[in-house]
């Protein structure tokens, strides 16, 4: 087996962000639940919430997408997949992705829907509310992917977010045979609870015929994967069948299992959480890249709590801060 070129390369939305500030009275008004992610399922809808936001950014997003920008700032070579259209925000998220250093190869799609974009309101507590359109986003072929690319990753990175549109969800499985078969990893979030709801009997066949290397979850998620509130409970069913486990618990830290072996950092300090966009995806990136580094679980906990407490630190999902620099300060 050849030594991968690519650390990871990750299938997930290609969304463009649009990060506003909002108070509590207008996501309220907007009949939205607080720090919740919700889809809108029209052009019109979307247009409808933007024209209420008030100034904002706009950047390249999705949650994988956001995950290989972290790894690209931490040092690491990284390719994404995803589906973009032809048209103005698809050129914005193909050209902003690529200059972070990240490999975006794949073709463009012509004709509607529109590139997706995610609409993100943060309250002054620093919690976000988004409110998502897939548009194009859900229409990845299997014949989009690049199996090269694919088998040159020593980790293939799949989002939970994009299991539910059933072109997307073939891709990824097409991806995994491709990776397997490389002799790759394969790493899996589960994105967010309303995902489990949906494809629950999915996530668990995939954990069931080892499909899966490494998984990613936070609290709410691991005990509604395993329908229990026992959050020790779940941990132990989830972790006595993937070879790493990683569970992100907010202000509490995280911990990984594997091999029998536990191990949890704290959170690390943050002088004050302004917006929790991408905090998830930002740790995924900093423990992948420990991994990528041999480092011990324990040391790739710590550089995704490093990572996750850069961005809740400032508005948007990319870093800010130089990460290699944080990482480096705090482990020596």
């Amino acid at each position: 087996m050849a030594a991968p070129q690519y650390d990871v390369v990750a299938i997930g939305n290609a969304i463009v962000d649009v990060i506003a500030k909002a108070d509590d009275a207008f996501i309220v008004a907007e009949n939205l639940k607080k720090n919740t992610m919700q889809l809108l399922f029209s052009m019109e809808a979307a247009e409808a919430l933007y024209a209420k936001m008030g100034p904002g950014i706009e950047a390249s997003g999705g949650s994988a997408a956001n995950t290989v920008a972290g790894l690209a700032a931490l040092g690491h070579r990284c390719g994404f997949i995803g589906q973009v259209a032809d048209d103005q925000l698809g050129g914005v998220f193909a050209h902003d992705i690529r200059t972070l250093g990240v490999t975006f190869d794949t073709p463009m799609r012509s004709g509607d829907p529109s590139t997706a974009r995610c609409l993100i309101l943060v309250t002054p507590d620093g919690h976000r509310t988004m409110n998502t359109y897939l548009g194009a986003s859900q229409f990845l072929p299997a014949a989009a992917l690049d199996p090269t690319l694919i088998a040159d990753a020593a980790i293939l990175y799949l989002e939970g977010y994009l299991w539910d549109p059933e072109e997307p969800r073939q891709a990824m499985r097409a991806a995994i045979d491709i990776a397997r078969k490389a002799g790759r990893k394969v790493a899996f979030t589960l994105s967010d609870t309303f995902c489990i709801s949906r494809h629950r009997a999915d996530f668990l066949a995939l954990i069931a015929n080892g499909d899966i290397d490494i998984l990613f979850a936070n609290e709410a998620e691991i005990t509604a994967l395993n329908e229990t509130e026992d959050f020790e409970a779940a941990v132990a069913a989830t972790a006595a069948q993937v070879p790493l486990l990683v569970v992100t618990r907010s202000e509490q830290g995280a911990l990984a299992v594997a091999g029998g072996e536990r191990v949890a950092v704290p959170a690390e300090p943050v002088a004050e959480v302004i917006d929790t966009t991408g905090a998830g995806d930002l740790f995924a990136a900093g423990f992948l890249a420990g991994q990528a580094r041999g480092l011990s679980l324990a040391d790739s906990l710590t550089m995704g709590a490093v990572a996750a407490a850069e961005i809740i630190s400032h508005y948007g999902a990319r870093p800010e801060a130089d990460l290699k620099a944080l990482v480096a300060a705090r482990l020596g």
